[in-house]
């Protein structure tokens, strides 16, 4: 049974490997969550055709990506998602609202309507009990699942 080795020829493969990776997953997502590692790889190819050391080469990826993501990132999403709309769960976040139904979260009961739909409700903390009619203020969405304080009037 051979043993496997790192060899430069073994790890342009590998880069090459990871670089088609993390293109796909970029281009999968479209969120620009891998495109910085992306260009780490290709950093590190770069990097092993110049005859490079494998440690080198980690080092090399490890730089790149981090520069690329803490330079380029800020920059990259104020431009590219200038024109991204807000959907209608992200405007409900900052709202108050009225419940419809008992908010306690350890029955797991809690409802509201919201700009026509109805959401189920909780609370962020798990002893808050809201009684049918009173408001609340959205701070957060998970799943489908609005998450709310008691609103109190300034």
């Amino acid at each position: 049974m051979g043993t496997f080795t790192l060899t430069p020829g073994t790890m342009i493969l590998v880069w090459l490997g990871l670089l088609i990776i993390l293109v796909l997953i970029e281009l999968l997502t479209v969120g620009l969550t891998t495109i910085w590692f992306a260009g780490g790889s290709l950093a590190a190819i770069i990097a092993n055709l110049c005859g490079v050391g494998i440690i080198g080469q980690i080092v090399i990826f490890l730089v790149v990506s981090c520069i690329l993501l803490i330079f380029t990132r800020p920059w990259a999403l104020k431009y590219l998602n200038q024109n991204r709309t807000r959907t209608n769960y992200e405007g409900v976040i900052g709202k108050v609202i009225r419940i419809t139904e008992r908010v306690d979260n350890l029955s797991q009961t809690g409802k509201s309507i919201v700009d026509g739909q109805e959401w189920t409700v909780r609370a962020t903390e798990d002893n808050e009990v809201l009684e049918k009619g009173e408001l609340a203020k959205v701070v957060n969405i998970s799943g489908v699942k609005l998450i709310v304080i008691k609103y109190e009037e300034e």
